[in-house]
């Protein structure tokens, strides 16, 4: 199997001088395809920061981001952008919908983001919205959905692109054991299925078994946790 995403030697300082934290530490992961990798650690560990910067929303103060074979670590801004549209699909804490538009379009933005909406676009939005049973909720607004139910809109938009890697931010933080659980699941399945790298920020520990590996972060290092202790 390939390595889909490769942080290679992180570091990553913010402030300067004297006022400076480094926050990561020569942190190292390699996460394959088909592989869902989940990340652990207690508050102000470097959790959120190591998902930021996997996810080309942060750069590092030293080492590599590889995604795919090739070193983004450097590029400019605008071909960043296109990284996050075309490889990374993102699944927040919180589900990030856009008040104003109904199901269906939360979907198809991405699409007209990355320049290719079309027919093709609008039957795959169709497509997730069947798949993760929220077609009857095609024309909702998001204020009229359950928690759960946003949680699986943010995932099938994260889908949308059919991206190369999926980053997900404690997902199942605003929902029920048995809804988290769920959308835990769908993101497993679909790792697997369709040869996707997963990574996965949670303090939620009965979801660690629908995880292939668990890494542990503290001050800013990583250690890998053995399956099942």
């Amino acid at each position: 199997m390939n390595n889909k995403l490769i942080l290679d030697k992180i570091d990553k300082v913010f402030g300067d001088g004297d006022s400076s934290v480094k926050v990561l530490d020569k942190v190292s992961l390699q996460v394959k395809a088909g592989e869902f990798v989940a990340v652990v650690g207690p508050s102000g560990s470097g959790k959120s920061t190591l998902l930021s910067i996997a996810g080309a929303l942060l750069s590092p103060t030293n080492g590599r981001i590889i995604i795919d074979d090739k070193d983004i670590s450097k590029l400019p801004e605008k071909k960043m952008n296109r990284i996050r549209l075309e490889k990374i699909g993102f699944v927040f804490q919180s589900s990030n919908l856009i008040p104003y538009l109904t199901v269906r379009d939360q979907l198809l933005l991405i699409s007209k983001l990355a320049g290719n909406h079309n027919k093709e676009a609008e039957k795959r939005a169709d497509g997730l919205l069947q798949r993760l049973d929220l077609e009857h909720h095609s024309d909702s607004y998001p204020q009229s959905l359950s928690g759960g139910e946003r949680q699986r809109v943010a995932i099938a938009r994260a889908w949308m692109n059919d991206p190369e890697i999926i980053l997900a931010d404690e997902p199942t933080a605003s929902l029920d054991s048995e809804r988290g659980r769920t959308v835990v699941k769908m993101l497993a399945d679909e790792v697997r299925l369709n040869e996707k790298a997963a990574l996965m920020v949670t303090h939620d520990k009965r979801m660690l078994d629908l995880c292939d590996r668990v890494v542990y972060i503290e001050d800013g290092k990583l250690s890998e946790i053995p399956k099942g202790s």
